[in-house]
């Protein structure tokens, strides 16, 4: 389940890794700049944070940045406030879809908080 959870960022970094001009542009679209220290930012959390939540090893900090990671796209990708129309319906949708996953990365957080305390191992 938390490699469901964490797919597409492990997908989404490897893929920038792999296509890094295509991922600063991205970033350059979106307006982020330094794009290339943005581009390289998204391909270390998304890489490192979904390893640590699929081998729950600093849960809080792999789920924490990857969290944070999409809130900044959110804001910056799915701006339904300053779009009209049919954008605005699917910039709509997208923003709290990633609200949603944000949750699940909370709840994964909480969840190997109180597998350590209780002295679970899995």
């Amino acid at each position: 389940m938390r490699l469901a959870l964490v797919s597409a960022f492990l997908i989404g970094g490897i893929d920038k890794a792999m296509n890094f001009d295509a991922a600063i542009a991205e970033q350059a679209h979106f307006g982020l700049r330094p794009a290339g220290l943005w581009a390289a930012l998204a391909v270390a959390v998304e890489i490192g944070g979904s390893l640590c939540v699929v081998f729950r090893r600093f849960v809080w900090i792999g789920a924490g940045g990857l969290g944070v990671l999409t809130v900044v796209a959110m804001l910056v990708a799915s701006d339904f406030w300053n779009q009209t129309g049919v954008a605005r319906f699917m910039a709509l949708n997208s923003f709290f879809e990633h609200l949603g996953l944000v949750a699940a990365l909370v709840l994964v957080t909480m969840s190997g908080d109180s597998e350590n305390a209780a002295g679970g191992s899995a």
